[in-house]
């Protein structure tokens, strides 16, 4: 392997775009930004308005991202216990890129799901 080869193979093991990519790669994490846009959440709350995602996700996805910086998790002294969620400024500061994401799948989504052989008219999009 020549030298140059081998500085390749490190800058991608320790790229920081690489966080950025794991980051949106999972499933839901960032569906789950996204709707914090809107909020903050009471679990319920949130997970009604992702829609489709079940309380263990969420909950496993909202530690994730709690654990990352980008959640903030608030907890009220009431009975019963009270808790939301919000999106931190880290959080805040992906919105636009995950914005960026989505409107090229907007305008390039056909596209996508032509290549894949995909039929809408018979429901065989995945999601």
């Amino acid at each position: 392997m020549t030298q140059s080869a081998k500085a390749s193979e490190r800058y991608f093991a320790d790229c920081r775009a690489r966080l950025g990519i794991d980051l949106i790669g999972n499933t839901w994490n960032a569906v789950v930004l996204y709707a914090l846009d809107h909020g903050p959440y009471r679990p319920g709350e949130l997970r009604e308005a992702v829609g489709g995602i079940s309380a263990k996700v969420l909950t496993e996805t909202l530690r994730r991202l709690e654990g990352y910086g980008l959640v903030s998790r608030r907890v009220y002294a009431e009975a019963p216990p009270r808790v939301e969620y919000s999106l931190t400024a880290l959080g805040r500061s992906l919105l636009e890129p995950l914005r960026a994401l989505g409107r090229s799948a907007d305008e390039y989504g056909d596209a996508f799901v032509e290549a894949q052989g995909w039929n809408r008219d018979t429901a065989d999009v995945p999601g």
